[in-house]
């Protein structure tokens, strides 16, 4: 095994790195790999009483356990152990843009396709207004449309032959694909997060997109309330979900898609309007949903829900939380608390 030590001195620049680990952590490559805390073989963790502990199968199993997908209820990780995998350099990245008109039949042509891909295949949907990319047309920019983002994870040639169907399909307004440095895809969407502006998520978890979803999905999507806004559908399943819900902390094993209706804008007079639309998509498309969320995902105001995003691990939690934090200090969190 190849594993790789991050360390943690500057805690306020890496600080992404440790939520994303200690939420579960997803992105492009875990349909094949699994999820980030998949991969982890060990942390090194200070517990409230000051013990610097290290965390893995064979030393405090209970809180290495807690800690892949219970978050930061249980002390500081300052270090982290990977086991690592071999990628690219190169993959055939890329996304496809499609007009809102369209985005029925792009929906629904994506959901088929999605259901028989390859674990090495990772397909996403964003809803948004489109930005100023360089490779659409200039009539485009700011008008609501559907973007599909992909990644490859095997040999470029076999990935343009896996991603003929979905880069083929219907009329999009531009794309941007190829083989390219992943380094560089990973990067590709930072300027539109760029720090300064306002943020409000709301997160729900799907076993699939039904009819109702994507019709709710598309009628919110015509209404956006910022040209900064978007709804984000990741397609999880393959790898993680041949983890057993009950291995980690993260129980969320039977998920096929996570949505984040990611709302951004600039002027704190917008904020109840913002928010109130990222509330009633929320509460609209919940009628399918798992009922489960993706614990990365739940702003501040969302501590009712603490139980959604451990699920039936949340018991278990609560029992590691009173043995390593029972007077609940790191509760600047999705907190579990003590009972």
């Amino acid at each position: 095994m190849i594993s790789a030590k991050i360390g943690f001195r500057n805690l306020a620049r890496n600080r992404w790195r440790t939520g994303l680990t200690l939420g579960g952590g997803f992105g492009w490559l875990s349909r094949k790999l699994g999820l980030t805390i998949d991969s982890l073989v060990a942390a090194e963790v200070v517990t409230a009483d000051g013990r610097i502990l290290k965390a893995s199968e064979s030393e405090h199993e209970d809180l290495f356990w807690a800690i892949r997908g219970g978050g930061g209820n249980f002390g500081v990780v300052t270090s982290f152990t990977f086991r690592t995998h071999p990628v690219g350099p190169e993959l055939y990245c890329g996304l496809t843009v499609h007009r809102h008109a369209d985005a029925p039949a792009v929906l629904d042509h994506y959901r088929k396709f999605v259901a028989t891909a390859p674990d090495e295949l990772t397909a996403w949907v964003v809803l948004r207004k489109a930005p100023p990319l360089p490779f659409l047309p200039e009539e485009f920019h700011g008008t609501d449309v559907i973007v599909l983002p992909f990644v490859y994870s095997g040999s470029v040639e076999d990935g343009e032959a896996a991603l003929a169907g979905l880069c083929g399909y219907g009329s999009p307004i531009g794309s941007h694909v190829g083989p390219m440095p992943f380094v560089e895809f990973q990067q590709a969407f930072d300027a539109l997060l760029t720090p300064g502006v306002r943020n409000y998520w709301k997160s729900h978890n799907f076993r699939s997109l039904s009819d109702r979803t994507v019709k709710t999905l598309l009628d919110f999507a015509a209404r956006m309330p910022s040209d900064h806004s978007e709804i984000f559908i990741g397609a999880l399943g393959g790898a993680v979900n041949r983890v057993a819900s009950d291995a980690t902390a993260y129980a969320h094993r039977d998920v096929e898609f996570v949505m984040n209706v990611h709302t951004r804008w600039e002027n704190a007079a917008d904020d109840d309007r913002c928010i109130s639309w990222a509330r009633e998509l929320f509460d609209t498309s919940a009628a399918d949903a798992t009922g489960g969320v993706y614990v990365n995902f739940m702003p501040e105001d969302e501590s009712e829900r603490t139980g959604s995003a451990f699920g039936a691990n949340l018991e278990r939690l609560v029992e590691v939380k009173k043995k390593y934090d029972p007077d609940n200090r790191f509760r600047r969190n999705q907190n579990i608390g003590v009972r």
